[in-house]
């Protein structure tokens, strides 16, 4: 177990945002104000039983990818997106999984604008909301979603890291179960062309925080980000945290999340 600074959401009147690309002149990048807390995270290397999709919100699996060079967008897509898929459909029973998009996060690669690399966030978020969740489906599948939307499906994010294993920025997952309804907070990411949805997270004492220490290139988190079930882990809350215990000279994080939709078939 360790202890580092969770940044939560601050209370606020007004409905929050972000831009992701830049916004019109005179408009800040966000809205918001953090509220930074001290939050103990354990090693969930440690849990027995293991923590699992349907419960906590999230699971780590064994995976090892074939594709070289995981910095390459073409071979992620055509490559990586089969694999990840044949991952959560073999985890999750699920009939039919689809990949759909990818990020990549080092912080250096960022500032060299190398890649199209990110930096990790630091703010505790869930990627889907109640609204947005099935808008996705709709948008991948405007012929399909009537049909698609009457079954369960689920949003469920693959985190990877690349080449190495983290040892700095590792991500933290807040347990599904202790978070309540209200504790999020639904969130406009603004683009240039589009308006999507997250949920921030308000801060209550009950949520558990936990990571898998020294991730290796060989493994993946799996997050819950969307269930349309409400008898299972819904929103998992996720967040990169300081590791107090990484080395002053620790390799930045350089890591792959790719999002899914899991389809199954109707409860008989």
């Amino acid at each position: 177990m360790v202890e580092s600074t969770i940044n939560y959401l601050a209370d606020m009147p007004e409905r929050p945002f972000f831009y992701v690309s830049e916004p019109p002149p005179g408009t800040p990048m966000r809205n918001t104000k953090g509220d930074r807390r001290r939050i103990a995270i354990d090693d969930a290397r440690d849990r027995v039983p293991p923590p699992s999709l349907d419960a906590e919100g999230f699971a780590l699996a064994r995976h090892e990818t074939a594709v070289d060079d995981l910095y390459d967008a073409d071979a992620v897509r055509t490559r990586y997106y089969p694999e990840v898929a044949a991952l959560v459909q073999g985890i999750t029973g699920a009939t039919r999984v689809v990949a759909f998009d990818h990020n990549v996060r080092c912080a250096p690669m960022a500032e060299r604008r190398e890649h199209g690399a990110q930096v990790p966030v630091r703010y505790a978020h869930n990627d889907y909301t109640e609204r947005s969740g099935p808008q996705r489906v709709r948008d991948l599948f405007p012929d399909e979603a009537d049909g698609l939307l009457r079954s369960r499906f689920a949003v469920i994010n693959v985190w990877k890291p690349i080449a190495r294993r983290v040892e700095e920025s590792p991500l933290a997952v807040c347990d599904a179960r202790t978070i309540r309804p209200d504790d999020l907070v639904a969130t406009d990411l603004r683009y240039r062309d589009r308006t999507g949805e997250i949920y921030s997270l308000r801060f209550t004492p009950a949520h558990r925080w936990s990571y898998f220490s020294h991730m290796r290139a060989d493994e993946a988190l799996l997050l819950k980000c969307f269930d349309s079930d409400a008898r299972r882990a819904r929103f998992t809350a996720h967040t990169a945290f300081d590791d107090p215990t990484s080395p002053p000279d620790a390799p930045a994080r350089a890591s792959i999340e790719v999002r899914t939709l899991a389809f199954f078939a109707p409860a008989p």
